[in-house]
Parts: C-alpha cells; sequence; structure tokens
C-alpha cells in the first residue's frame, strides 16, 4: 500500500485518492502562478506554509518559473484559504482559468540529465502551462496546461535542441528506430570531427598553408558548434545557463585569442561526449521499452466464426483469442478452453511454467508452451497488465530519490559558484597582480568547461532507472526510487502470514487411522464424503485424493451440517466427517481413546478432523495451511544479507503461529493480532530507530503496508489493486524475489555513491590543475565528458540481468550502502 503522506498524489485537477487508513477522497490539483517571487529560499518558506495547511496533500513552489503546484482536499482547505496564505507571505496569485489538460510527448535527443533540468524549466515559464515534469530515465515529458500549450511546447522543446512528439502519435515501431536516424547530433559530432583530423593532419605536412589550416578548424567548430551555440543562447533567454552556454563561451574565447585548434578540439570532444551519452542512456531506455515488445503486435481472434488476424488495438473485450503452441500471449484473459503450460517469466520473473487451464488467467507477453489455448480477452492492450508494469516503471524512474535531490539542490549551488570563481580567475589576477590576461583567460574558460555537472547530476538518475528496469525484468515492480533506497536499509522485515509466508489455502498434512482401515481406505472415504462440499477443508481432501492417485467412490445421502461437519453414504456404510466438538456433541461419538492424540495434534497448530461411523471413529485427518517452499529459503538469505529481524505478524491463534514460525526456522511470531496491533508493532519498532519493511497481499493488512518503511505486496501479476497501491509489488507469488530486491537496493546505493565521489574527486582534481596551469582546455572537456560517460556506465551495471547477481552479505546492523 502507499504510504499515508504520500497515497494522496495528484495528477489531474480532480481525482480519487486514498488516505492512510484506505478512505477514499477527492483531491484537487492546481497550478498558480504567483508574482513577487524571486528568492529560492523565499520558495522554500512558502512551500512549508502551504504544506501546513489541512488536508494538503502535495505542495511544490518552482521559484525558477514562479510557480507553486499545490493537490488538496477540498473538503478541509479549499482555494481561496491557499490563495490568502500565498497573499499573507507577500505574494500574489495570477488569475487564470481552472481548466486542466494533460499532455505526454516523447523527447529525443536528451541525454544530459542537467540539461533535462533546464528544459524543464523552460517548458513551465511558458504562460499557458501550469506543471511540467521531464523523466530524463524514460525520456517523457509530462505537461500540464490550459489546452493550448501544445504547439508551444513542441517550438519550446524545437529551440532548445530536442524533438518533442506526442506520445500518442509517435509510433511504437517508429521508436525503434536505428539510433544513428534518430539522432541528429551524431551526424553533426561525425562532420566536425573528419575536418578537426584533416586540419589536424595537415599540421604535421611541411609545406601546409597555415590559412587552410584555420579555415578547416573553423569549418569544425561551425559544423558541430553551431547547434551548440543556439541551445545555449535560447537557454540564456529563459534565464537557465546550462553546459550548452558554457561551451560557447569557451569555444568563443578560445577562438578570440587565437586558439583555433584548441576551440576545435572543444567543439569535437564535446560532442563526441554528447553523442556517446546519447548512445549509452538510449541503450538504457531501451531495456525499458523492450519490455512493450514482449507483446506480439497482433492476434488471432475468433469472432463471427472466422479466424481474424487483428492488430492488438483492434481486439476488444470478450473477444476469444487462439494461442498456438509456441506463440506469446497477446492479450490478458482467461482461458476458455485447452490445457497448457505458460512461461510467465516475462512477467512475474518465476523460472518454472505455469499450468494453464479452463478458468486460469493470462497475461499479455507470457509463451504458451505445448498446448493450443482459447483464451477470452479481459483488459484492451492498452490497460493490460504488461502496459501498467511499462507505464508505472516510466513513472517510477520519474521520481526523484532522497540521493537524487541532494545532488539537483548540490548542483543549484555548485555551478554559479564556480562561474562565479572563474570570473574571478579571469580579473583578479590581470588586474591586482598584472599577470598576463591572455592567460588567465584560457584558465577561466577551462574553469567554465569544468564547472558543468553532468557527470554529478547524471549520477543518481542512471542507476535509478537501471535498477528499476532490472528489477522489472525479474517480476519486481519498484514504484520509485525513493522506495528503492529505503529497501536497502530496513533492518526488520515484517511478514503476514496467511498468503504470504504459507500458501494461503488449507493442505492436509496427515492420516490417522484408528481402526482397522489403511490410510488409502480413509482418504477415499473422506474423500467421497467431502465430494459434494463447497468447504476449503472439503476442497484440500478430495485435491489429496486426487494427487495420490486415490480412486473417490460414490455417495449418495450428503448433509452438510454449517460449523459442524458432513454426513454422507459410501458403500452402503453412513460416515460422518467434521470437528471434534460436532462429533462428540451432536453426533454422540465417544473420543475418549483418541482423546490424548487430539490435545498433542492441537498444540502443532494443525486443524483436526475426525472420520467415523455412527458407531466410532476411525481416523483423524489433520490439515494445515502449508508454508510456501520458497518462505523458508528467502528468510534464510534475508538473514544473510544482514537484516536483524525478520518477524511474522498473524491474527491467527498462538499454536498456528508457533508450528509455523518453527517450520521457517524460528523467527520471531506475533499471533491473535488485530490490524491496529501489527500497526503499533511496526510504529514500536520505527521509533526504535529501525527502517520496517512490510510484506503482505497488498489488500489486508493496509494499516501496516501504509505505515511501514517500505509495503511490499505479494502476486501483483493480475491485481489492480497490489499494482496501484504498493511501494513494491512481487508480481508473482515468489519469495525468493526479495532477497534479490534488497541485494539490488543495496548495489544501487553503493553504485551511486561512487558516481556521487568519482564526479566530485574529478571536478576537484582538475579545478586544482586550472589553479597550478597543468590542464589546457581540451583536456578539460575531456575530464568532463569522459566522467559522464564513465559514471553511466557504472550505473548501467546495474542493467545486468538477475543471475550475475550474488547475496551482498553485511554485518548485522550495518547500513545499507
Amino acid at each position: 500500500m502507499a504510504k499515508t503522506d504520500e497515497c494522496c498524489k495528484a495528477a489531474s485537477h480532480a481525482e480519487t485518492g486514498c488516505c492512510g487508513n484506505g478512505t477514499a477522497v477527492e483531491t484537487v490539483s492546481e497550478t498558480l502562478s504567483l508574482t513577487g517571487l524571486h528568492c529560492a529560499d523565499c520558495a522554500a518558506s512558502l512551500e512549508k506554509s502551504l504544506a501546513r495547511l489541512p488536508g494538503m496533500a502535495r505542495a511544490e513552489v518552482n521559484a525558477a518559473v514562479a510557480k507553486a503546484s499545490v493537490s488538496y482536499d477540498p473538503h478541509r482547505t479549499t482555494h481561496e484559504e491557499i490563495v490568502g496564505t500565498i497573499r499573507k507571505l507577500g505574494y500574489d496569485v495570477v488569475p487564470q482559468q481552472r481548466g486542466t489538460a494533460t499532455a505526454r510527448f516523447r523527447i529525443r535527443g536528451m541525454d544530459c540529465a542537467d540539461c533535462a533540468q533546464k528544459l524543464e524549466k523552460k517548458v513551465g515559464a511558458l504562460p499557458a502551462v501550469h506543471r511540467v515534469q521531464v523523466n530524463f530515465g524514460a525520456a517523457i515529458m509530462t505537461v500540464e496546461h490550459d489546452g493550448t500549450a501544445v504547439d508551444r511546447v513542441i517550438d519550446t522543446v524545437r529551440q532548445a535542441g530536442y524533438e518533442a512528439v506526442r506520445e500518442q502519435e509517435a509510433n511504437r515501431r517508429e521508436e525503434e528506430r536505428g539510433f544513428w536516424r534518430q539522432n541528429k547530433k551524431a551526424w553533426s559530432t561525425v562532420t566536425a570531427s573528419l575536418l578537426f583530423l584533416a586540419a589536424w593532419s595537415l599540421g604535421f605536412a611541411p609545406a601546409a598553408p597555415e590559412p587552410l589550416i584555420t579555415l578547416l578548424y573553423a569549418l569544425s567548430i561551425l559544423a558541430g558548434g553551431v547547434r551548440i551555440a543556439k541551445s545555449g543562447l535560447y537557454g540564456l533567454k529563459s534565464r537557465t545557463v546550462g553546459i550548452d552556454f558554457l561551451m560557447t563561451i569557451a569555444v568563443t574565447g578560445a577562438v578570440a585569442i587565437g586558439e583555433w585548434a584548441e576551440g576545435a578540439a572543444v567543439v569535437c570532444l564535446f560532442s563526441l561526449g554528447e553523442t556517446l551519452e546519447a548512445y549509452t542512456m538510449d541503450r538504457t531506455r531501451r531495456s525499458l521499452r523492450s519490455l512493450m515488445e514482449l507483446a506480439p503486435a497482433e492476434a488471432l481472434v475468433l469472432r463471427d466464426g472466422r479466424e481474424l488476424t487483428l492488430p492488438v488495438e483492434q481486439i476488444r473485450v470478450g473477444d476469444t483469442i487462439l494461442v498456438k503452441p509456441g506463440e506469446k500471449i497477446a492479450m490478458d484473459g482467461v482461458v476458455t478452453g485447452g490445457r497448457s503450460s505458460v512461461n510467465q517469466a516475462p512477467i512475474t520473473g518465476e523460472s518454472v511454467p505455469v499450468e494453464k487451464g479452463a478458468g486460469d488467467e493470462v497475461f499479455a507477453g507470457t509463451i504458451n508452451q505445448q498446448g493450443a489455448l482459447t483464451v477470452r480477452v479481459t483488459r484492451r492492450a492498452e490497460d493490460n497488465t504488461l502496459s501498467r508494469i511499462v507505464h508505472l516503471v516510466e513513472e517510477a524512474q520519474a521520481q526523484k530519490a532522497p540521493s537524487q535531490r541532494f545532488v539537483d539542490a548540490f548542483a543549484n549551488y555548485y555551478t554559479p559558484a564556480v562561474i562565479a570563481v572563474a570570473v574571478a580567475i579571469a580579473v583578479v589576477p590581470p588586474l591586482l597582480f598584472q599577470q598576463p590576461f591572455a592567460d588567465w583567460f584560457y584558465r577561466a574558460l577551462m574553469m567554465l568547461v569544468v564547472s558543468c555537472p553532468c557527470a554529478l547530476v547524471i549520477s543518481t538518475p542512471v542507476s535509478i532507472v537501471s535498477a528499476i528496469g532490472n528489477a522489472a525484468r525479474s517480476g519486481i515492480l519498484i514504484k520509485g526510487g525513493v522506495h528503492l533506497e529505503r529497501l536497502g536499509a530496513v533492518s526488520v522485515m515484517a511478514f503476514d502470514k496467511t498468503g504470504t509466508l504459507t500458501q494461503g489455502h488449507p493442505e492436509v498434512t496427515g492420516i490417522i487411522p484408528v481402526s482397522a482401515l489403511t490410510e488409502v481406505e480413509v482418504l477415499a472415504i473422506a474423500a467421497a464424503v467431502e465430494a459434494r462440499s463447497e468447504h476449503p477443508l472439503a476442497a484440500a481432501i478430495v485435491r489429496k485424493a486426487k494427487q495420490e492417485g486415490v480412486a473417490i467412490p460414490e455417495s449418495d445421502q450428503f448433509v452438510s451440517v454449517p460449523g459442524g461437519g458432513v454426513k454422507a453414504r459410501v458403500d452402503g456404510i453412513t460416515y460422518v466427517l467434521g470437528n471434534p466438538r460436532w462429533i462428540s456433541g451432536d453426533v454422540g461419538l465417544s473420543l475418549e481413546r483418541v482423546e490424548q492424540r487430539i490435545e498433542q495434534l492441537r498444540e502443532t497448530g494443525h486443524t483436526l478432523m475426525v472420520l467415523g461411523t455412527e458407531q466410532q471413529v476411525v481416523a483423524l485427518i489433520t490439515l494445515a495451511d502449508a508454508v510456501r517452499p520458497s518462505s523458508r529459503t528467502a528468510i534464510r538469505e534475508l538473514r544473510s544479507l544482514g537484516i536483524e529481524r525478520v518477524v511474522m505478524l498473524t491474527g491467527d491463534h498462538r499454536g498456528t503461529a508457533r508450528a509455523v514460525s518453527s517450520e521457517l526456522g524460528g523467527i520471531d511470531c506475533h499471533a491473535e493480532l488485530l490490524p491496529e496491533d501489527k500497526l503499533t508493532l511496526i510504529r514500536e519498532w520505527q521509533s526504535a530507530g529501525a527502517g520496517v519493511a512490510m510484506v503482505g497481499d497488498g489488500v489486508n493488512d493496509a494499516p501496516a503496508l501504509a505505515a511501514a518503511t517500505v509495503g511490499i505486496a505479494m502476486g501483483g501479476a493480475g491485481s489492480d489493486t497490489a499494482l496501484e497501491t504498493a511501494d513494491i509489488t512481487l508480481m508473482a507469488d515468489d519469495l525468493s524475489k526479495l532477497p534479490y530486491a534488497v541485494s539490488l537496493s543495496r548495489r544501487t546505493l553503493r553504485i551511486i555513491k561512487q558516481n556521487i565521489a568519482f564526479s566530485l574527486l574529478v571536478k576537484a582534481v582538475f579545478l586544482l590543475m586550472i589553479v597550478f596551469g597543468w590542464s589546457t582546455l581540451w583536456m578539460a572537456v575531456l575530464a568532463d565528458t569522459g566522467s559522464s560517460l564513465i559514471v553511466i556506465a557504472n550505473g548501467m551495471r546495474l542493467l545486468r540481468s538477475a543471475d550475475r547477481f550474488r547475496p551482498l552479505p553485511v554485518r548485522a546492523g550495518q547500513a545499507a550502502g
């Protein structure tokens, strides 16, 4: 379930959200244009004041574009009260239309995280735009506007050097065009590099004319630098200083002091770095888009007595599709005919194919194996499980992790500070110490190049994007970087029992004859007696008989007694089967000779049923909710990862809880708990400083899941509730994925810290080299682009498949990361 303070997230003007107790509330979202707001610190103070208003779910104030985005419960706070709060603090609100439209764009050519932030500010400054969010990881921009801004947004993005395509207009096949056809920067890079190499080679010729060499360098600068200069100058008009503008100044300065070769080298290296960054980020994004390719684009539909091959977009809910052996299933649906095993690994990460027959649910993107299946479609292509996973992963990649927020805030102060230092380097030594201007001006240009925070800003998002994409391919849906980071820091893992650690349905665990009957005979008679009952215990007995291959005889004169048991005649003998209280009370059979055995079995937590004739007891049958095979392995691996405490929380009675706990290796257990008791325990652990992950089914135990540091839902495939509300969803009912998720989280934290440290170290080293005159302009560019590429490559290691990861053991109590 979503956290209490996060579950009322607004995505439209008016929507239905939820609060911590699961109660539905209506949330209104607005974006207000402000006047008089010019200070980032003042914006933070205003944001805090708005956040304190009753019913305020979200309050974000952006000083750069002078806008406030709020989501609130209209029953507790009004629009007028929000405006009044803003005015009391000395600002005002520009009147605007209250209507809001939302448009999503695919952004092509966006390979720099810092540039993505600048683009967000440029688009957000448009008068008709209420709110904008640029998802760098998925290359998607979401714009809330007054309904008139689409063309202006597309023009703004184009002027910034990128291409914006409406998501619904972006053909899926077009999105998979080759990199060189999509990326316009690549060709200018190639042209500029060839001209640079020609000029550089001529420089070694003894009789090469100097004007020709200079001309080739100038042409190289023009070929690669015009696009950079246009983007940089446009950014300056939007009051954003980006790397393009800094590079433009550096190249212009190099030309001004006659360093044509240096200027051309800067352009070529910067363009080459951008192209390589674009290529590596394109690979990262394709790892997510490849999920969409799991589902075929068309399917064989049985309609009006005919077999039609139709695109999935034309298939309606209720249609029947035919899936032949070896084919991928194109749509979510329910099997209506045939029997086969289905490989669900693309959706759930399960390594073993699952048997499917009539009535079973199947998912788009899974692979039918040996038998033909007919499937009734239950969801449209855009609403199926696979599409929702991709959409949720894209949204998750857009959410900033705590480490990313820190880096963004740091970069906001870092860049202006370095620019100020660069100006001082250019001005102070010549004016105060009579140093040569050209020398210190050259050093200032290098300082401008090094001031670009690209490697630092991209250090976190590329790691988060890679990790979330990896997890999605492994059947683990993580709803944002914040949850990924929190999971790596938890020290307590709490599990619901029924349906999480256990199968969630009873199984026969023992057959104890107390007469001349054998175990097989007892099972056959019990199955015959229960054959017509719909009780879960009856289903377990019948299922056990079928699994053992026992022939079930016919029965008649069936009678069911609610709360007691059943009676039926088998082979001319009347048998009764039910709980001991009913057998000894209503039926009147003596339990004296088995009473001690019954008490022993009750202590082990088993459910007990007594089989008897009208004269005597003939057998005891024990049932229990069997522990999942994956539970023991998962708990053992979680302990090896350094999770300090593994706890089971259940409403079941103590005997059953102790039995399950013992079977799982003696984990801590708390039994006979009400939902509020579980919530109290989780809050106690958190108040003691522990991070707590709660694992449940995504519907039950909602308060505990909402209050936990991380809420983890089981079996999200096909479950709307689990997909939409859990922080992390295990797509299959398989706890073995949980240790992998923890390990992936910790590895992600380590790589983020490595990237941040490396980025800052490179900056520090080159700043010192510049001060002491040990660097050149092209070396500074090489350091900047090279560090960005190294950071991206390091983050992309998280894309590696699950089988290449191994648990990362830590000492008990050791912090993640």
